[in-house]
């Protein structure tokens, strides 16, 4: 009977130990940083990002804490620190889920402390891979070819214009776009948010839903356009250039996801590196979340 009794309160042992646990994300999914924290310290609290971009020496986190920070993010549906952010991680192999993926990882590294407080995108290669996984299909993969003869005519029009020819509507737009100095404004999404809303009195005004953003965010549209001009013509973020610029000026849902992502990085890095005016202070991240859905 004795003999009995322990098989059976091993086998009870062994059963429970495998009952399936729920975890947070698969860190198989989860992008590698590509960055190292630490390096070259100034003295001053920073450090080299890419291409010697200066960061704070604590980024990127470790990436355990960044993975449980994600998977609580993930579990919850939006960002843990900043709710007005979504965070979908669906887990399949198309490239629309892994443009998903890297999105709500570099949110949750931007917000990892607080709303815009975190890590900025230059403390990893994130942004480069989103790029990467953004051109990674055959559609936009023929899309480029064109739009490097046409640089030619004139360099920041050629781009949009390559596409546009078909349809012939979006070449004349294409024309004026060098006088006024950047991308068309019709292209350029709302923000939705005003600025200066319930002050505290400490420089912070309520952005969506309540959540707490700086009073001087969202800047002026004007002053925005300017500055996503500026990253579009150089095809990159002037203030942090190792985060591309892409703006194509099709009707694709792809290529709307895109403007949306070079909006979003343009308004994050507006005077530096990380320093800009955090998502929360537009309806950006909701846009972005209707057209991935």
């Amino acid at each position: 009977m004795k003999f009995s009794s322990a098989l059976i309160s091993a086998l009870l042992a062994a059963s429970a130990s495998a009952i399936p646990v729920r975890r947070g994300v698969d860190p198989n999914l989860v992008p590698q940083f590509g960055v190292s924290p630490g390096v070259n310290p100034t003295g001053t609290g920073d450090c080299d990002g890419i291409n010697g971009t200066k960061i704070p020496c604590t980024c990127p986190p470790s990436r355990d804490a960044f993975i449980a920070s994600l998977s609580a993010n993930v579990a919850a549906g939006h960002d843990v620190n900043n709710t007005g952010v979504a965070a979908s991680f669906p887990t399949d192999n198309s490239q629309k889920s892994l443009i998903t993926r890297i999105q709500t990882c570099i949110s949750t590294l931007q917000n990892l402390h607080g709303p815009g407080v975190g890590c900025p995108a230059a403390s990893t290669t994130f942004s480069a891979q989103l790029a990467a996984a953004i051109a990674g299909t055959p559609a936009p993969a023929p899309a480029p070819p064109p739009a490097a003869p046409a640089p030619p005519p004139a360099a920041p029009a050629p781009p949009p214009a390559a596409p546009a020819p078909p349809p012939a509507a979006p070449a004349p737009p294409a024309a004026p776009a060098p006088p006024t100095g950047g991308v068309d404004p019709n292209l350029v999404p709302q923000f939705g948010v005003s600025p200066g809303v319930n002050p505290t009195g400490t420089g912070d005004c309520d952005g969506i839903n309540g959540i707490k953003i700086p009073c001087t965010c969202p800047p002026s549209r004007d002053s925005f356009i300017a500055s996503l001009s500026a990253d579009v013509a150089a095809g990159h973020n002037v203030k942090n250039p190792s985060v591309p610029s892409p703006f194509p000026t099709d009707a694709s849902t792809k290529s709307q996801i895109t403007r949306l992502q070079t909006s979003i990085t343009a308004l994050q890095n507006l005077f530096g590196p990380g320093v800009g005016c955090p998502a929360a202070s537009t309806t950006f991240s909701a846009q972005l979340k209707a057209l991935q859905g």
